[in-house]
């Protein structure tokens, strides 16, 4: 199978399956003409690499994962180990972000309420230049 045959049997771009055959997580055959011609081995380990990329695995995880399974262990324990981590991390960028919405509720609410002002040579805008000022205050 080619890089397009593939690419649209899986639903995603020529692109990506470029980007994973660069990284060596792809390994296709050359046939004489050059072209690429991927495996049904290649097609399994790509939808592999695309489900575990949809659940928030990174490319590193993705190659040690391969890689346990390579040595003929099972990758199990280490996905479960991967994704406590991801999950983790994932909930911290989550409470980041809840802070970062309520920092911007709270700033809309104060600057529904402040005038506008031109620039000067020392503020380029007052409701994001007092905005910390006032928080901090």
């Amino acid at each position: 199978m080619k890089v397009a045959e593939l690419s649209k049997s899986l639903g995603t771009t020529a692109d990506t399956v470029r980007y994973y055959t660069r990284l060596g997580l792809l390994k296709p055959a050359k046939s004489v003409n050059g072209y690429k011609s991927y495996s049904n081995k290649e097609v399994s380990r790509l939808k592999f690499i695309l489900s575990a990329r949809n659940l928030g695995f990174s490319v590193a995880d993705i190659k040690q994962i391969l890689n346990e399974s390579e040595d003929g262990t099972s990758a199990c324990p280490l996905v479960r180990s991967l994704i406590k981590e991801r999950l983790e991390e994932t909930e911290k960028q989550f409470q980041a972000m809840l802070a970062l919405r309520g920092k911007m509720s709270s700033a809309l609410s104060q600057w529904e309420e402040m005038e506008d002002k031109a620039p000067t040579a020392n503020m380029v805008c007052h409701l994001i230049e007092n905005f910390e000022q006032i928080k901090k205050a």
